[in-house]
């Protein structure tokens, strides 16, 4: 079984007026001025699971500073879990530092959402940031539900999409909230190497997994697998494609090269996601 706990779909007139929305958002003119970086729909991403054989993938937009326009979003991604009944697990996205973001996360919880994400703060995550997202960590732990955040390494080279990240301002905001299901994309910018830390910070991030979006991008994959199950264990680790950026045949390929064992691949490539979002 192949769950993808990564990936973003956008609606027909985004796809269509990209130059409309570039206008309006700088952060989406960053990430997707080039026609290069590519959007698909519910059906391409649903097309894409039957060749890939993923039975079921997590799925949401994008943080648009317009409530309106991460409103509008959600509700696409909310229809098409209803058009495709048990294929779509939809989570709500929006920019945390809009004003009203905290009702529209309410709302979108209320009406069907299994959670928060990718939430993302492109300005950088800092002290001050990390207070900012706090209530929607606690809005998530209330729900039941998961808050996936997105997160980058602090070094290394430039890209888009790439935000200054404080990750002892992360590691504090996770402590502050440690009953709230919280995944790390992009293998949490590093943090879980700090889980090997002898005091305390295993046990904070214990609510925390880490999701391999865009690692073919940023790692050498055979070892940071490898150290990522050695350090947390396989059962924290979750597989996500952020497709359409990545094939999912490319992780998983990656990961039989790694070295795992067929139950830590089987953990990272379904059994982890499905238990927090489907039982």
């Amino acid at each position: 079984m192949i769950i993808d706990a990564h990936t973003h779909i956008f609606p027909p007139k985004v796809r269509s007026s990209r130059e409309e929305f570039i206008t309006h958002d700088p952060v989406f003119a960053h990430l997707y001025s080039s026609e290069k970086a590519r959007m698909v729909g519910a059906q391409e991403l649903i097309r894409e699971m039957d060749e890939q054989g993923v039975e079921a993938s997590v799925v949401f937009g994008f943080p648009w500073k317009d409530l309106r326009t991460a409103a509008w979003h959600n509700d696409y991604v909310l229809a098409a879990k209803s058009r495709f009944p048990g294929r779509i697990i939809p989570l709500a996205c929006f920019d945390p530092r809009t004003p009203g973001s905290f009702k529209e996360a309410q709302r979108c919880l209320s009406e069907g959402h299994r959670g928060l994400g990718e939430l993302a703060l492109y300005e950088g995550l800092d002290p001050a940031g990390a207070a900012l997202l706090s209530p929607f960590l606690q809005l998530c732990r209330e729900a039941g539900v998961c808050c996936l955040l997105h997160v980058n390494e602090p070094v290394g080279h430039s890209y888009p999409g790439k935000a200054k990240m404080d990750l002892s301002a992360l590691y504090s905001l996770i402590k502050e909230n440690p009953d709230t299901r919280v995944i790390l994309a992009h293998m949490g910018g590093g943090l879980f190497f700090y889980e090997t830390l002898i005091r305390e910070v295993k046990d904070a991030l214990a609510n925390v997994h880490y999701d391999t979006a865009a690692v073919p991008f940023l790692y050498y994959q055979k070892e940071i697998y490898r150290f990522a199950v050695d350090i947390v264990g396989a059962e924290k680790i979750v597989f996500g494609s952020d497709y359409p950026l990545i094939e999912v045949s490319r992780y998983t390929a990656d990961l039989e090269k790694a070295g795992l064992t067929t139950e830590e691949i089987e953990l990272i490539i379904g059994e982890n996601a499905k238990r927090l979002f489907l039982d």
